[in-house]
């Protein structure tokens, strides 16, 4: 089933969109787990963000079902990853960046001519990690800081062309992350001393401040949709450049007004830093003794 005429449409990279005013364009690896969307009357697409093929394969049927235009694409695709920074394996790492960020970057400019047709809007899902020192997240990170600052430039290089980019700076949202086969600890790793703090951190954002992904969504959505507003109140009215939501986001915000400092405070404390640091002063006062 394709749009109903005028009816926008928006192409989602994972799945955090569902509204009556538009038609949805769901894509995935395996279109066979978007079943149940389907039957819900959304386009199911096969993509996979790491391969040129496979998103000009998923370009070129939508520009088919839209009639050549796009007016959301929703990089929504990603990958978490979460390691100690000197335990990291690079191919691991390359792969992650491949997901995240070069993807990202890959379905922008596929999808640019469709989107300047419609004067589309962009938004690209980024984290709070890519601001906060989020600790054994360093890969995860990075790969989101990397996402907002391409972000902001792609956004003054699409403007001529009448193309908004959002991002969004996701907090903690409730997803399948907790029933993935988790990264573990290499043999000799220096944090072994606290693995439990390690795999603790392992399922952080599904036990602190989560917001169900329904919520979530429905704020998402309801910005997306939003009139234009001119760029001075955009932060409060219409569409946002930058939209905090899920958990933790408002505090995020908040601490960034107070310097680095106060982020690196808490989040030393709250992962369990603080407990690391006294195992290291009893080890050192044992060898002392010996």
């Amino acid at each position: 089933m394709g749009p109903r005429p005028g009816q926008k449409t928006v192409l989602i990279t994972g799945y955090v969109f569902q509204t009556q005013s538009v038609h949805v364009i769901a894509t995935a690896r395996n279109p066979a787990v978007l079943s149940e969307m389907a039957a819900l009357g959304m386009t199911t697409l096969p993509l996979d963000v790491t391969n040129e093929e496979s998103i000009k394969t998923c370009h070129d049927e939508v520009a088919k079902l839209t009639g050549g235009k796009l007016d959301i694409l929703v990089n929504n695709a990603g990958r978490t990853h979460t390691h100690p920074a000197t335990d990291i394996s690079i191919p691991d790492v390359r792969e992650t960046f491949e997901t995240n960020v070069f993807g990202v970057m890959a379905m922008c400019a596929a999808f640019a001519d469709l989107l300047i047709a419609a004067r589309g809007l962009i938004i690209n899902i980024a984290s709070l990690a890519a601001i906060t020192p989020y600790v054994f997240g360093s890969v995860y990170c990075a790969s989101k800081g990397a996402v907002t600052s391409y972000s902001r430039t792609l956004r003054l290089e699409l403007k001529p062309f009448g193309v908004r980019v959002m991002v969004a700076m996701t907090g903690t949202v409730r997803s399948q992350i907790a029933s993935k086969t988790h990264r573990t600890l290499p043999p000799g790793s220096i944090y072994e001393r606290v693995r439990g703090i390690f795999e603790r951190r392992l399922t952080f954002s599904q036990n602190n401040a989560t917001v169900d992904t329904e919520t979530y969504a429905r704020k998402l959505v309801a910005k997306a949709l939003a009139r234009e507003w001119p760029l001075i109140l955009r932060a409060w009215f219409g569409r946002p450049d930058w939209l905090g939501a899920g958990g933790w986001a408002g505090k995020v915000w908040l601490s960034t007004w107070f310097g680095e400092w106060l982020l690196d405070f808490v989040m030393y404390r709250m992962i369990g830093m603080k407990k690391l640091e006294g195992v290291l002063r009893e080890e050192e006062r044992q060898r002392k003794l010996k």
